[in-house]
């Protein structure tokens, strides 16, 4: 099976650089920066991503020579994650692969809550995160409806809209978010 072209992966691996050294460096910043994102908003340090990546502040501004861009260059390295994780978990029984890419996606939602102001929604990089988005998650849920797993009378636009609801509230910790996101599956999972 040939794994489906997906617009945010094209973006992604146009902007990663080809050199080994500079390539490396880059997932380093990508990786310090979604941390310092999750962890202090949108008005994290650019200094303090440097540190953490282990880089000068020169080589985050030549990898990204604006905030702007390293917001949406994190958003699509978050969204091509999903991609890769809705593919990897294509083969398990329907329900549990959508619930599988669900638990990521949760995952992801802290990033992109936390850069979410930064984004323009009308940039070609959001469009193509939000394509990519639909294009490998939304088969998960149909599939798991097919298979009377999960409920018909919602499309993949309202489940979305579900786990941004649960997933926009602090929690106390990860087993109380866990367990909300656990009541909020069990009312898309069909009746039995």
């Amino acid at each position: 099976m040939t794994p489906t072209p997906y617009p945010v992966t094209e973006i992604v691996a146009a902007q990663r650089p080809h050199r080994k050294d500079a390539a490396r460096n880059y997932d380093a910043l990508l990786v310090a920066a979604r941390a310092a994102f999750a962890e202090n908003g949108a008005e994290a340090s650019l200094e303090d991503i440097a540190r953490r990546a282990g880089v000068g502040i020169g080589t985050l501004y030549r990898n990204f020579p604006t905030r702007r861009h390293l917001f949406e260059s994190v958003y699509a390295a978050e969204v091509d994650e999903l991609v890769r994780v809705a593919e990897e978990v294509a083969p398990l029984e329907p329900w549990e692969a959508l619930t599988t890419w669900l638990r990521r996606f949760t995952e992801y939602m802290v990033t992109k809550r936390a850069v979410r102001e930064a984004l323009d929604d009308d940039s070609a990089t959001f469009l193509a995160c939000r394509e990519s988005m639909y294009a490998a998650g939304g088969p998960l849920f149909e599939r798991a409806q097919a298979a009377g797993a999960a409920r018909t009378d919602m499309d993949f636009s309202d489940l979305l809209r579900l786990l941004a609801g649960v997933t926009g509230t602090t929690f106390n910790d990860d087993a109380q978010r866990d367990r909300v996101l656990a009541i909020a599956l069990d009312g898309v999972r069909a009746a039995r």
